[in-house]
């Protein structure tokens, strides 16, 4: 079986340990639970890919020093669109049925991103501007744990403020899908939700115990939320952009909530009213159109192309290989 690792003369041997230990899923993971969970987020299509770039990734930047990786890279300031298109990429492969099975394309994305954190975690620590008193351990079990979260609970969370109907047993389906993705990248098991209740607890202990958002955090958000007007290649693109982003900003702030909003700078436009008008307009559709025979079904259709169109559009038809850094450009 290929698992895509990619090396002529085979991998180190470190690396085929880490292959033999990733290959062994613990006993409680199950697959068709796990799939169930991805179903879900794939069926939200547009709608997840809003979550997941203004709620899940901005509340992710919030924390100061969680989000030193990332700005000490500077990748973001630069390529904002692709890093959302590498992300959308990674967790539509994460979505897709039988996922996380050894050697699938989920399995094989997590395990890549493992490896990419542990050689930043490497450059970090040897980096002299690397404050590890006020930061402590670069991309350490906190901060992975919290992202777990933020592709989980948060997630959902940010649906259902959109007006999806999500039950618990669904939302846990979505945290048992994260606690397999978790375990690969990493995470200590003790810090992997099984629950809703657990998972609300875990993440009211990780918001408590981070500062307010900084200025990186502000930067990050904002280039995230102005991607699009600054990869404008013609006039007709950059008009387009500019006429979204006061939308954009009101969505983002209804999403991430007004005590973010309020620290990342965003500016207090009248679009701020239109999401939750947009829950109310949701909800009640859903209703009605969930009673349609065969729904399921082009609901999960629509989605996955979305979710494709999402990651290949910012990638311009290049693949996320997901590929270890070989230098911090601010480090």
């Amino acid at each position: 079986m290929s698992t895509g690792w990619g090396c002529s003369s085979g991998p180190p041997t470190e690396v085929r340990s880490l292959r033999e230990t990733l290959s062994a899923l613990p006993f409680w993971a199950d697959l068709d639970r796990a799939r169930r969970g991805g179903q879900l987020l794939l069926k939200s299509g547009f709608f997840g890919g809003i979550v997941l770039g203004f709620r899940s990734l901005v509340a992710g930047y919030c924390s100061p020093a969680g989000n030193k990786p990332l700005a000490f890279s500077g990748r973001l300031r630069e390529a904002a669109p692709r890093r959302l298109s590498e992300t959308s990429r990674f967790v539509s492969l994460v979505y897709q049925p039988g996922s996380f099975a050894p050697g699938a394309p989920g399995w094989v994305a997590a395990a890549r991103v493992r490896l990419m954190h542990a050689q930043i975690r490497r450059m970090l620590r040897s980096s002299p501007r690397w404050n590890a008193a006020a930061w402590g351990e670069p991309i350490n079990q906190v901060d992975m744990a919290g992202t777990t979260l933020l592709f989980s609970l948060a997630l959902v969370d940010g649906l259902r403020m959109f007006g999806f109907r999500i039950e618990r047993d669904e939302c846990e389906d979505v945290l048992h899908l994260w606690r397999i993705g978790g375990w690969i990248l990493g995470v200590d098991p003790e810090l992997l939700c099984a629950t809703e209740p657990e998972a609300r607890v875990l993440w009211e202990l990780l918001e408590s115990t981070q500062e307010p958002p900084d200025a990186d955090s502000a930067a990050l958000a904002a280039a995230l939320v102005e991607g699009p007007l600054h990869e404008a290649r013609t006039p007709e693109e950059r008009a387009r952009a500019e006429r979204f982003l006061p939308v954009a900003y009101g969505i983002a702030r209804y999403l991430v909530g007004y005590r973010y909003a309020d620290a990342l700078g965003y500016p207090r436009t009248r679009w701020r009213f239109a999401a939750p008008a947009l829950r109310t307009l949701i909800s009640g559709t859903g209703r009605l159109v969930g009673r349609l025979p065969g729904v399921d079904r082009l609901a999960l259709e629509a989605g996955i192309r979305y979710w494709n169109r999402a990651a290949t559009t910012g990638l311009a038809g290049a693949e996320a290989r997901f590929e270890l850094p070989s230098r911090m450009r601010h480090a």
